[in-house]
């Protein structure tokens, strides 16, 4: 942002200030029990008070005080209770804002995309996801009701002392103001501080989450040492950062206290003076001995919770920025797809640009006919993965029209469009999870017998059940622990699972060996039939399996038809068999 420091902390103490619109009674309630607690106090220290002056003054003995004295346990111990249960309310209310907050960030992840996602970095936005989140506590739970009790017991308090001594009242009322006026112009410099510690924090948290998940690289490269090094200055960096945010910290506390302290000093003084002189009697002197420190309390308190604000401010930063980034814009009607036998895909003169020197795709024209499987060929960068991208809603077509059985794509229902849509990536993902959980995700209903059928389908059956426990094996993140062709059989049988009318295909069997990926291809011959499918196929063989190949070149349909009529014609397809796309052995396979 191009803001200042200054004016970027008001706008995001606004927003977080608006978020806390759901929780205000909860607020409420935990000002109102503070408030309470802050009159038994004063009941407090007019019970010692009194009995203070009875036996100094008086000679009062046992009998006497003891009604006061009796009191004062039971107002101590409901001072307690309402301390608890403000306590209890304000962390309740600060907890269903981070669940609020949290459950917002993640659904606009999940509304900006895969495509925004990539350009950001994961690690980064997991640190705003838990502890940036986690980080808003204080700001909801204490420093929210602080400053309203900060304002409301001082007054109070004010206003009880001015009719028993109007001198101290004046001393209280001049010096208040000194605190939270120390306390801005210290919290300028921490707010810099504490931006400047969310942020390492943030490339930190990235930096580490990518030096993890590339270790094998690393190794391989002997740069595991060098990435440790740089981590190391990055946490070196990010302990300096948080030790000066420490600093200005208790710096800013002594000097708070210190002003806490001078002006009770000067009340004690005042009061022992006109103690002296006969101005007051002792009951008054000590109850505004017993407040003083009081009144200054929530202001001492309110110092700490400043930090904490600026904290949550600092962390509240690029969530604000997230959550209020514009959604992909929404489709007009939005009317589900009629049912249908089947499904014919259309892209009619359909261009996209992903902001490039040149579009992605350029007056598009390409037809995947229902039941029958269309393959999409051609060098990188071609624009098959975004014919993919538009086609799943991830983005919107520049100019053009993409229609399903006549229906324009942007007046779908995007859910339900995928809802009749199986999709099996280049490289399928597998969650931490067992097996099961991680096939359910096509099908959450399925009972275990469609499960295990669909795996079978997928020829994955019986590598699970060769797992230690079968389909309750637990799999590590991104599958670890099971090789590349048996993710792929995972991915087919989430979609033999789903059992979607349309099926997109992105490279199945990329990186496969021969063996694996003729495995593969009976899978897909098995999972196309009677479905719609749009192939991408990088190697030649795969491409075979379709009744119509288009070949794409700088975003273009350049040519179309079947691998028969392509590979004996000139062209764009012809080269790339020639240019040794596919391995030997594949060509063999595909020309033969």
């Amino acid at each position: 942002m191009s803001r200042p420091d200054s004016s970027l902390t008001k706008i995001v103490d606004r927003w977080l200030a608006r978020r806390a619109a759901p929780i205000r009674p909860g607020i409420g309630r935990v000002v109102a029990l503070g408030m309470g607690s802050g009159l038994l106090l004063m009941v407090q220290a007019a019970l010692l008070a009194w009995i203070l002056s009875a036996v100094v003054m008086e000679g009062a003995g046992l009998a006497k005080v003891w009604p006061a004295l009796a009191a004062i346990p039971p107002v101590i111990a409901l001072r307690y209770v309402l301390i608890r249960l403000s306590e209890r309310v304000a962390f309740s209310a600060a907890a269903t804002m981070r669940v609020a907050l949290r459950n917002e960030l993640l659904r606009k992840l999940q509304a900006l995309g895969p495509m925004w996602l990539r350009g950001e970095a994961s690690g980064a936005l997991a640190t705003h996801l838990v502890q940036g989140i986690e980080a808003l506590e204080g700001y909801y739970a204490r420093w929210m009701p602080g400053r309203a009790l900060t304002v409301m017991l001082p007054l109070a308090i004010l206003v009880v002392v001015f009719p028993v001594d109007w001198v101290s009242g004046i001393v209280l009322l001049v010096t208040a103001p000194l605190i939270p006026l120390f306390m801005i112009l210290l919290g300028k410099s921490a707010a810099d501080a504490n931006r400047r510690q969310w942020k390492l924090l943030a490339v930190l948290g990235a930096r580490f989450l990518d030096s993890l998940q590339g270790i094998t690289t690393l190794k391989l490269f002997n740069a595991s040492r060098r990435e440790a090094s740089v981590v190391a200055r990055l946490s070196e960096a990010y302990r300096s950062s948080t030790m000066r945010v420490l600093r200005v910290a208790f710096l800013s506390s002594v000097v708070l206290e210190f002003l806490a302290t001078l002006g009770i000093a000067v009340v004690a003084v005042l009061v022992g003076f006109h103690l002296f002189y006969g101005k007051i009697p002792l009951l008054r002197g000590l109850f505004v001995l017993l407040l003083a420190p009081e009144f200054y309390m929530p202001l001492r308190s309110l110092g700490s919770q400043y930090h904490e604000r600026l904290d949550a401010i600092a962390a509240a930063e690029r969530i604000m920025e997230i959550v209020d980034l514009p959604e992909p814009e929404e489709h007009g009607a939005r009317a589900p797809l009629p049912a249908a036998e089947g499904y014919t895909i259309r892209f009619d003169d359909v261009s996209h640009d992903w902001s490039s020197e040149r579009p992605a795709l350029d007056r598009l024209n390409l037809v995947a006919d229902a039941g029958r499987i269309t393959a999409l060929v051609g060098h990188s960068g071609a624009g098959k993965s975004t014919v993919l991208n538009l086609l799943l809603g991830f983005a919107r077509a520049t100019s053009g029209e993409i229609s399903v059985n006549g229906q324009l794509l942007n007046d779908t229902d995007l859910d339900d469009w995928r809802s009749r849509v199986a999709w099996v990536p280049q490289r399928a993902h597998v969650f931490a999870g067992t097996v099961m959980q991680n096939l359910l995700i096509a099908r959450p209903d399925a009972d275990f017998d469609t499960v295990r059928a669909a795996a079978s389908d997928a020829g994955a059956d019986d590598f699970i059940q060769s797992l230690p426990n079968g389909y309750d094996t637990e799999l590590g993140e991104r599958g670890v622990g099971l090789s590349g062709g048996q993710i792929q059989r995972l991915a087919l049988a989430r979609a033999f699972l789903k059992d979607a009318p349309v099926l997109l295909l992105d490279e199945p069997t990329a990186s496969l060996d021969v063996h694996t990926q003729a495995s593969i291809h009976d899978s897909l011959r098995r999972l196309a039939r009677g479905r719609t499918v749009l192939l991408i196929a990088h190697r030649m063989s795969t491409a075979a399996l379709a009744d119509t190949i288009v070949v794409m070149e700088h975003g273009k349909a350049v040519q179309s038809g079947s691998h028969e009529q392509l590979a004996a014609s000139d062209g764009v397809y012809r080269r790339l068999i020639d240019a040794g796309i596919a391995a030997p052995d594949e060509r063999a396979e595909v020309e033969s």
